[in-house]
């Protein structure tokens, strides 16, 4: 057998999650978010405390705009072999955003 043999499935790949820059900015894709009347819901591989306050850039699927929010995570659950789902509820959002998370998340999408 051979030890040369390429990772074709991608198994070695960093996974696939939210992203956290340098501001402390939480960076979501709407693939990978569950959009909530008052918050949102994720999966994320590294665990996030619970009542830490982040900033959350969300991406509208429909036109490519960012939302931008302050929100806090309320419930961080599972473990480190199956990742943790994270729920934030979010603060302070505008009047326009606020409309427009729920319209997502009353649609399809939610």
């Amino acid at each position: 057998m051979s030890a040369s043999k390429m990772d074709t499935a991608n198994l070695f790949d960093a996974p696939r999650g939210p992203v956290i820059d340098a501001n402390h900015t939480l960076h979501l894709s709407p693939e990978n978010t569950l959009i909530r009347h008052n918050g949102i819901e994720f999966r994320s591989e590294t665990e996030i405390s619970q009542w830490t306050e982040m900033n959350a850039a969300l991406h509208d699927p429909e036109d490519g705009k960012e939302i931008a929010a302050t929100g806090v995570v309320v419930s961080c659950k599972g473990d480190r072999h199956q990742g943790y789902k994270v729920s934030m509820v979010l603060m302070n959002l505008s009047a326009a955003h606020r409309a427009r998370l729920s319209l997502l998340a009353y649609s399809n999408l939610a």
